[in-house]
């Protein structure tokens, strides 16, 4: 007996182990083994306890002891996590399915391989997710198709979705019942979920915002939603880790065309389409931006805008937003006066006013040009200037360069937050400004010790722990 607990409860620990990253990396498994950010983590919880219990348990027949000890270890684990598990239906699934499978292994096969209960429980949720998805699509599609008056906007960038999205929404909203996608959700299966449970009924018109990991997954929303009207932003280098190449960006972005019902798209310049009568070109036609710390303005189409929000890349955003709320009828007038009481997207260069300090808080804001100009933003402050960040996530060495010797330029202490790029930025940054922040625990004491009443500070993106 004593045996079995020892077995069922690193099946259990392991298990959650595995889950959580796999929870981190939309359930891939090669992304978890081939990608993971922190390989060593996969050495140290989870492939040196599995020889260890395997081992002892064989050995001495005391594996409860390599389990106990495991468990305690992964507390310790999950509770500087900043990224914990979020327990979702899937995972309830999961862990149901694995407990099982342990159950029967143990009593009925008689089997002690760790690893089946994981394996068989893994298959098995796959099967079932996919059925339980069937079904929730076709739901989803049938409420779409239902709505056959529904205006749907689709909306896909490199940078800067969420906030095309946002300022769309907001200019439309006192002229139609608008809804749009929450947070930053969109992908396929996060899109059908909120279908099914939250597009209200009579919602005239329906912003949808469209990410991609690989090839085909615009493809795949853009021909479920099938939007009549589309807008694509600037094109960078954000998941070139992923896609390879630029040029590979811009072809899954443009599968956002695909949609059946489309009548206008609206395509930033850097997605190098030739327009057309349904395809027209932004970005090139803005001119005169202004930014300052109090907000922005620049010039679409002759027409001049004002914004108080933060950001010159924002004008690109806007410039996408705006196109799309003319097209549906909505007089220049109007658009200028929503504009007036435009909200920053939260953590995306938000200004906050505390203690006698500016805070900009561009933490969910991780592409090169909207770090550089949020540096250049910060440049304009006269007081002393301090940024946190961990530097570029899923980019390459290159980009992250730019960002330390910009950041070198522009503030008097830098404070790293992450371990992914420490050497390129204690390669490029002067020392004397230079601190690592090991641990998020240690964020408020750094700040009370290094900043002071008249300083800036940029929250320039942020990094989960297991990043």
């Amino acid at each position: 007996m004593v045996e079995f607990f020892g077995y069922f409860l690193f099946v259990v620990v392991s298990g959650y182990y595995l889950i959580t990253n796999l929870q981190w990396y939309s359930y891939k498994l090669k992304r978890v083994i081939l990608n993971h950010t922190k390989p060593m983590w996969n050495i140290i919880y989870f492939v040196i306890p599995l020889i260890a219990f395997v081992v002892v348990s064989r050995v001495f027949g005391l594996g409860i002891i390599v389990s106990i000890a495991y468990a305690a270890a992964l507390y310790f684990w999950f509770k500087g996590l900043d990224k914990p598990l979020v327990w979702t239906g899937r995972i309830k699934r999961f862990f149901a399915l694995l407990v099982f499978f342990a159950l029967i292994l143990s009593f009925i096969a008689k089997c002690t391989f760790v690893l089946a209960p994981f394996i068989l429980a893994f298959i098995a949720s796959l099967v079932v997710e996919k059925v339980l998805f069937l079904g929730f699509k076709a739901k989803a599609k049938a409420k779409i198709e239902n709505s056959k008056d529904m205006k749907i906007v689709g909306i896909t960038a490199s940078y800067g979705k969420t906030s095309i999205k946002n300022f769309l929404n907001h200019i439309l909203e006192g002229s139609f019942r608008t809804y749009a996608t929450p947070r930053s959700v969109n992908t396929l299966g996060g899109i059908i979920k909120d279908i099914n449970d939250d597009l209200p009924n009579h919602t005239e018109v329906y912003i949808v915002e469209m990410g991609a990991r690989v090839k085909g997954d615009i493809a795949e929303i853009a021909t479920f939603v099938n939007p009549q009207y589309v807008v694509v932003g600037k094109i960078g280098p954000a998941h070139i880790e992923y896609f390879k190449t630029i040029e590979n960006i811009i072809n899954t972005k443009l599968e956002i065309l695909q949609s059946a019902n489309l009548k206008f798209a609206w395509l930033h310049e850097s997605t190098k389409v030739q327009p057309s009568e349904k395809l027209h070109i932004f970005g090139n036609n803005i001119s005169n931006v202004i930014a300052t710390l109090d907000g922005t303005s620049f010039e679409l189409d002759g027409e001049r805008y004002e914004v108080p929000i933060l950001g010159e890349f924002h004008a690109i955003n806007l410039a996408g937003a705006i196109s799309v709320a003319l097209a549906l009828g909505i007089d220049t007038v109007t658009v200028k006066k929503r504009l007036k009481t435009l909200k920053a997207t939260p953590h995306r260069l938000e200004r906050i006013d505390a203690g006698g300090k500016l805070i900009l808080d561009d933490s969910f804001n991780g592409n090169i040009d909207g770090m550089l100009a949020s540096f250049d933003l910060a440049s304009t402050h006269n007081g002393r200037k301090v940024v946190i960040t961990p530097g570029l996530v899923e980019a390459d060495d290159e980009l992250n360069i730019q960002v330390a010797k910009r950041a070198n330029e522009v503030f008097d202490v830098v404070i790293v937050s992450s371990g992914l790029n420490w050497e390129i930025f204690k390669k490029y940054i002067d020392e004397s400004k230079l601190l690592r922040m090991e641990q998020k625990s240690q964020m408020q004491d750094m700040l009370i010790e290094h900043t002071k009443a008249g300083d800036l500070i940029l929250f320039a993106n942020d990094a989960p722990s297991f990043v």
